[in-house]
């Protein structure tokens, strides 16, 4: 894809944008490859009006916007361009803009489906059930048996397995305390919740043993090493934690921005920084 040379300014919408460190990770990305693009946080709290915003992602100097939460329904649902799984997913994290359209992706979903979508998972634990959840699902779509979905919102966790029932998936979805029971019969465990922010966090679904042979996938990453991954590691499982997520989700962006592949290369260089400094 080729920008404009005027178009040189990319930017993350979200209620805490200044809080995240993703103009971190990219404006040394950017001077390493010498294209002079910037990164920018913009605080949108909920309930904002979005039209203005909107409008401002059509400008010529504008490459496109990270999302992030709460706004990921509003991207997918303003774009003028969407993949089948976009839709599906209800969410999108990338918008980007070519010529007087905005095109929406989700990188969270494409950064699973590297990791994950190589394989069958017989019995998928969704721990929460939100925009994350909702990726990981769709990016899964072939290579699940059954799931069983756990979130402390329980109308939230019943959309998410009216999602899986409309892929075709079956399953079931249990309230929060009997996360623990369900997590102990995973194959694939999926945390996409925010348990693990906090160094006294535990593992997300308690103090279940879990099988041998359980994958664990952690969207959480933190200075810590999280309670889901320290209890994946003490119980010798197989897991990706949340800056492996990271990674891949960003890589994941190289090509849809159109930047050479060398950018992979750089943005492993500024998250090793990132992580070295935290």
């Amino acid at each position: 894809m080729s920008h404009s040379i005027n178009a040189t300014q990319l930017f993350i919408i979200g209620s805490h944008a200044s809080q995240t460190m993703s103009p971190d990770l990219w404006n040394p990305v950017f001077e390493a490859l010498g294209n002079h693009w910037s990164y920018e946080p913009r605080d949108v709290p909920a309930h904002s009006p979005m039209q203005e915003i909107r409008n401002s992602l059509l400008s010529t100097e504008v490459i496109g916007a990270n999302v992030t939460m709460p706004h990921k329904q509003w991207a997918a649902g303003i774009a003028d361009e969407r993949s089948e799984q976009v839709s599906l997913s209800g969410a999108a994290n990338l918008l980007i803009r070519q010529g007087g359209k905005l095109h929406a992706y989700n990188t969270d979903l494409i950064a699973v489906a590297t990791k994950l979508a190589t394989r069958m998972h017989d019995h998928v634990v969704f721990l929460g059930a939100g925009g994350a959840a909702r990726a990981a699902l769709v990016a899964l779509q072939g290579h699940i048996g059954t799931v069983t979905i756990a979130d402390r919102d329980q109308e939230a966790a019943n959309q998410l397995l009216s999602l899986a029932t409309h892929m075709g998936v079956p399953g079931k979805s249990v309230d929060w305390p009997r996360a623990s029971q369900a997590a102990a019969q995973a194959s694939l465990i999926i945390n996409a919740t925010p348990i693990g922010k906090h160094a006294e966090d535990g593992a997300a679904w308690g103090t279940a043993q879990l099988l041998p042979g359980t994958y664990v996938y952690d969207f959480v990453y933190s200075a810590h090493t999280t309670g889901t991954i320290k209890a994946a590691i003490e119980q010798g499982l197989e897991y990706s934690d949340g800056w492996e997520h990271l990674l891949l989700q960003a890589e994941a962006m190289v090509p849809l921005l159109g930047l050479p592949e060398q950018g992979k290369t750089q943005l492993r260089h500024s998250l090793q920084r990132i992580r070295a400094n935290n």
